[in-house]
């Protein structure tokens, strides 16, 4: 699972420094901060000892760095990398733009929860202190969020692929004790067999 998620990074990175473009990168968990060094990319900040039940106030630091890089002009554009969770059996790794927010998505969204509720607003609203200060700390709760889905949907992957591993392994075990069970049965009827043949033998010679 991680392998096939670090592929996809690294083609990515790949094809950045191929159009000529500098990367930074931010890390979150022990495998993909190790890679990242490993791989010699500038690591601007990292979250790592997250537990199996991640707690969003780890996350933020890493999210603010990204956040202040981009409203600072600093990069152009944040793409996330993550398993995204599709069932027990089935994991794909993921890399998606991030920052900034496609128009064309987010009007998806919106036609998607209009076509859900089959009703469609037009409400104004009145904003305190004012729609852009309210928006901008909407859009880095936003963010945050996307952040902590894709870290639970990966957690989430990482322990289906382990179920699914150790069933596999318990399978595979269970086939090597019976075919071992077999050899030795065999081989001790072989020497059974060929002790009553020399009994035979004997008792007829005599």
């Amino acid at each position: 699972m991680n392998t096939n998620l670090l592929r996809g990074v690294t083609n990515k990175l790949r094809d950045l420094q191929a159009a000529g473009v500098s990367t930074q990168a931010v890390a979150i968990g022990n495998k993909g901060f190790g890679f990242l060094t490993r791989v010699g990319a500038k690591v601007v900040s990292h979250a790592t000892q997250l537990g199996d039940t991640p707690h969003l106030d780890k996350l933020i630091g890493p999210v603010k760095v990204v956040l202040d890089a981009y409203a600072k002009g600093e990069v152009n554009s944040v793409y996330l990398c993550y398993t995204r969770f599709i069932n027990t059996m089935k994991q794909e790794p993921v890399v998606q733009r991030l920052l900034p927010l496609s128009p064309n998505e987010m009007q998806a969204q919106t036609q998607a929860q209009e076509a859900a509720t089959g009703a469609k607003h037009g409400w104004d609203y009145i904003y305190e202190p004012d729609a852009q200060t309210v928006i901008d700390d909407l859009l880095v709760r936003y963010v945050e969020a996307l952040v902590y889905q894709a870290v639970a949907e990966n957690m989430a992957s990482e322990q289906s692929a382990r179920m699914v591993a150790m069933k596999s392994a318990t399978d595979n075990a269970g086939s090597v004790i019976a075919e071992l069970k077999l050899i030795y049965n065999k081989t001790r009827q072989a020497a059974i067999t060929k002790e009553l043949s020399e009994i035979v033998a004997g008792a007829a010679a005599v």
